[in-house]
């Protein structure tokens, strides 16, 4: 959205710099992207202050000066003006400058005198007329200042960054209107010049058809087109539109046309309304019908391409064929042009869905679809017929001889949405009290009625769709408040009790386990190339080269670390949780909560005392994925996997994600890549928060995982007692079973197990290699007598042999 600061002046008073009121509109509305100044071509001129000012020797008419341009030394330049003065401030054009008009100023000697500039008058920088002197500054800017951020000279042009739910500021209109509520004044749409003081008559209504001034005007396409106003202005003269229409159209980037065609884009970009007029002479019947278009229907639109209609797209026809795409663009064959004297003006409300789709079908996309699109005000149609005929016949002449038509359902009641007031100190935590909030609300449009002290009925303005519900005037209340009003401190409470999602609380865990294992979190869109059946595509996608979902987080990792290889960086540390998606029976594919990790390069930083550190390995892939699948599930297991995964990861018995070696577009200086995946979707599926704890369904039976909120224990107090266990393990046995069992076997006391050695060769016999084992075990309130631990000794090796056929190593 472009809007010009000087148009956004004239609807509300307002004392604010350009920077000011960008500051305001950010933190208030909409996000203010950049300010630019219309007067590009003072961008050279800066305020120079003249020290010295004595007559030419050699002239009786000219001055020799010294000027103090804020380049740190004093500047010889010749003026002709009789009115500079030393101690004065002027607009200085330095050597190399160039004026507006084109002149580029150079370093010159004129009579003797070198002169390395010029000071300016008003009509030399097309500020004014006057060139009998020089232009006298009345600024506090020190030498040097660019002119144009001294002085408030122009417009300037504020880019904003409008969400889609907040249609109300595609115009000047909207925008005034918050900036009178954050200053606590009025607003209001200026008189226009010229404009006449009498009003249009009132609209005839009628449910599908009525006559305006002998044009026969008919809706058959009520769902896409809930209203549609018309009315005819005959005896227009079509011509150059006035200067002050003109620079308001420049300022906001649009480019002149004719005086009706200028007054239909100016009213869009005040009142946010986009309508369009149609040379009434050029209309078959004469008749206005907004139908269906006809399949294989063809229309050639303002731009001169010619352009297939078809039966899901509505138009605006004559009695013969389509003169318009509802809610896009008008057609050349009806446009106004210098022989129009008949106008047909329409002023509609086309639906958001309807434009959209008629949009992108076309490839056509127009300021008028841009606010179609995120909705009009349908109540506000009169007004904007109103303002509209004035205008027109303001800059182009002409005359109302009947009155307009308004067709269509007569328009839904306002919506009106209760607000309690000790649910906005709740959700705030600030109490506000109830006048303060409907004066608030009142300050933008909304309509307060007070049952009684505790309830608000508010009722929407027609411009704000955006607000159904209570938690959206709760947000309009904080908006308008400030949020630098409220307090941020952490308060003891918090606005609900509904329990947290188990996919959050998961992947709140799993994130910060991650962090604190030193990875950066990625957060990529979920776009890839795909290509084959087992990918679904997106019916809309953002680039064609990226046209489908993706089947699994590490595709979109890998791609981010040959993004990072092209720039030369080796150690790559990327995790991600997000969804990955697979197609269904269903309309709709079947999405998976994920989390995945990369690895590759330097398995810590280098530091002098090892310039040189190890890469990661895959045993350092399988300790990422073992504390990631302990994260997810305490009872998660790695097993060894088959083909390219060097893992499995088991959840309960059942795969949910491995660890495996990435094969990347990689230079020949990069480490090997690995990438660990888990769907974190079926680990917390079915999470009940209950009396303190977790407990989830994972398609066996219910368990207990431990809950969101974190606990801590004392740190023991008591001596450990370790033993290590040189263990003779068949070779087709995994280390993890063998370890799954001591853990289970070792009792409550067992306070920790570490695989240290493994060993195959001489004294170790065929078929089976040696694992080494330290198994710690540690009493919370005393020490460990020498029997319980030589006990707890002989059980576990027991077991290990009975289960297992691991033995004891004795050799």
């Amino acid at each position: 959205m472009n809007a010009s600061y000087n148009w956004l002046r004239a609807l509300v008073p307002f004392h604010l710099s350009p920077q000011q009121l960008r500051d305001l509109l950010t933190a208030h509305c909409a996000t203010v992207d950049e300010l630019v100044p219309l007067r590009h071509d003072l961008r050279d001129v800066v305020v120079g202050l003249v020290v010295e000012a004595a007559r030419h020797p050699n002239s009786d008419h000219l001055w020799v000066t010294k000027v103090d341009a804020g380049t740190g030394e004093l500047l010889d330049v010749v003026c002709g003006a009789p009115n500079v003065r030393a101690g004065v401030k002027y607009p200085f054009a330095p050597a190399g400058a160039t004026l507006p008009g084109g002149l580029t100023l150079t370093k010159r000697t004129i009579r003797g005198a070198v002169s390395n500039g010029m000071l300016c008058s008003a009509r030399e920088l097309a500020l004014g007329e006057d060139h009998e002197g020089i232009l006298e500054l009345s600024t506090q800017a020190p030498p040097g200042t660019p002119l144009l951020e001294a002085m408030p000279l122009g417009d300037t042009r504020l880019v904003i960054d409008v969400t889609p739910n907040r249609p109300d500021l595609l115009s000047h209109l909207g925008l005034a209107r918050e900036i009178a509520a954050a200053n606590e004044t009025g607003f209001g749409l200026p008189d226009i010049p010229g404009a006449g003081a009498a009003e249009l008559p009132q609209p005839i209504w009628a449910q599908s058809e009525a006559q305006a001034d002998g044009v026969r005007v008919a809706l058959t396409d009520v769902a896409g087109c809930p209203r549609y106003m018309g009315v005819v202005i005959r005896g227009v003269s079509v011509g150059a539109s006035p200067d002050w229409v003109v620079e308001r159209l420049l300022a906001v980037g649009s480019r002149p046309i004719n005086n009706v065609v200028d007054a239909t884009n100016y009213l869009l970009h005040e009142i946010g309304q986009p309508m369009h007029a149609f040379d009434l002479g050029r209309l078959a019947g004469p008749e206005v019908r907004i139908r269906r278009a006809e399949r294989g229907e063809t229309i050639t639109t303002l731009d001169g391409v010619v352009r297939s209609l078809d039966p899901s797209m509505t138009v605006i026809a004559d009695a013969a064929h389509a003169q318009a795409v509802a809610g896009v663009m008008g057609g050349r064959e009806s446009e106004v042009s210098e022989g129009t004297t008949d106008l047909f003006l329409e002023v509609a409300c086309f639906a958001p869905g309807a434009v959209r789709r008629t949009r992108r079908r076309l490839g056509l996309s127009t300021d008028a679809s841009f606010r179609f699109e995120r909705g009009t005000d349908i109540h506000a149609l009169p007004e904007a017929l109103e303002r509209a005929v004035q205008l027109i016949v303001a800059v182009a002449g002409g005359r109302v001889d009947d009155a307009p038509v308004d067709i269509g359902p007569r328009p839904p009641k306002r919506t009106v949405v209760p607000l309690r007031i000790a649910r906005v100190a709740q959700v705030l935590g600030e109490l506000i009290p109830t006048v303060e909030v409907s004066r608030r609300l009142g300050s933008v449009g909304f309509d307060t009625v007070a049952p009684d002290g505790d309830l608000l009925a508010v009722t929407v303005p027609g411009w704000r769709p955006d607000v159904t519900m209570e938690a959206d005037l709760i947000e309009e209340v904080a908006r308008l408040e400030g949020y630098d009003y409220f307090p941020n401190e952490l308060r003891p409470y918090r606005p609900g009790t509904v329990p947290d999602s188990p996919d959050a609380v998961l992947s709140d865990r799993m994130r910060s386990a991650l962090v604190t294992e030193g990875l950066l979190e990625a957060r990529p869109m979920p776009f890839v190339r795909g290509g084959d059946a087992g990918y679904v595509r997106v019916s809309n996608p953002l680039a064609e080269n990226e046209a489908y979902l993706r089947r699994d987080l590490l595709e979109t990792l890998a791609r981010r670390t040959e993004y990072n290889f092209a720039r030369r960086q080796r150690d790559v540390r990327l995790f991600e949780i997000g969804a990955a998606f697979a197609p269904s029976a269903g309309a709709v594919p079947h999405e998976e909560l994920r989390v995945a990790a990369v690895i590759t390069g330097h398995r810590r930083p280098p530091h002098f005392t090892e310039p040189h550190p190890p890469d990661f390995d895959a045993w350092d892939a399988k300790g990422l994925a073992e504390m990631m699948a302990t994260t997810a599930d305490p009872l998660a297991v790695l097993q060894p996997g088959g083909g390219e995964i060097l893992w499995d990861i088991v959840v309960r018995d059942v795969v949910r994600g491995g660890v495996r070696r990435l094969h990347l577009d990689a230079p020949v200086w990069a480490a090997p890549v690995f990438g660990v995946e888990l769907t974190l979707s079926i680990v917390s599926a079915g999470v009940i928060a209950k009396a303190g704890r977790t407990a989830y369904r994972s398609g066996q039976a219910d368990v207990v995982a431990p809950s969101a909120p974190m606990r801590y224990r004392p740190l023991p107090a008591m001596p450990p007692a370790e033993i290590d266990l040189a263990l003779l393990v068949p070779n087709e046995v995994p280390a993890a079973r063998v370890e799954q069992l001591i853990r289970r076997t070792g009792g409550a006391l067992l306070d920790r197990v570490v695989v240290f050695d493994e060993y195959r060769g001489e004294g170790v016999p065929e078929g089976f290699r040696s694992l080494a084992w330290r198994l710690t075990f540690r009493h919370p309130e005393r020490t460990l007598r020498d029997k319980e631990i030589a006990g707890r000794r002989q059980k576990l090796l027991r077991t290990l042999e009975g289960e297992l056929g691991v033995r004891q190593r004795t050799s």
